[in-house]
């Protein structure tokens, strides 16, 4: 019997074929493995090797990590939102403007989904120039050592 990640791996994968419009068949030759044995991998009867994931996320265009993480080869890992905000206010690559409405896109999708906001986060999302720097308490969840 098929491990549950195997299956839960096999119902993603067609999932994301039928997606991408792709028969199994089509699939199979733009991963470059056979169509009974992909067919097998969706079905939860065969659990495939890194390679293979690999091959196949390729194809369908997708994150080999997500396929590693379905079938139990990788662990998923749980995101800091308190992290996700430091990156993103460390990227140099990108101007304060455009940090701030990231920040307000990321928290908006975390609300969303019910995550509500990072816990402890500076809120930052309102500032404006206009607005000049923010004191400890105003929308802090802890006062700011300095």
């Amino acid at each position: 019997m098929a491990s549950l990640n195997v299956g839960n791996l096999g119902d993603y994968l067609r999932e994301q074929r039928r997606n991408a419009q792709l028969s199994l068949r089509q699939l199979a030759d733009a991963a470059g493995v056979s169509n009974p044995y992909l067919s097998q991998i969706e079905r939860g009867l065969r659990k495939p090797s890194a390679e293979v994931l690999q091959q196949v996320a390729k194809a369908l265009r997708i994150s080999a990590e997500t396929l590693y993480v379905r079938a139990g080869i990788l662990d998923e890992q749980e995101r800091d939102p308190l992290e996700t905000r430091a990156v993103i206010l460390a990227d140099p690559s990108i101007n304060e403007r455009q940090k701030q409405v990231l920040l307000q896109i990321y928290e908006s999708f975390r609300k969303e989904n019910g995550l509500g906001s990072a816990a402890g986060a500076e809120d930052t999302t309102e500032d404006t120039a206009e607005d000049g720097p923010r004191t400890a308490g105003e929308g802090d969840a802890e006062p700011k050592s300095t």
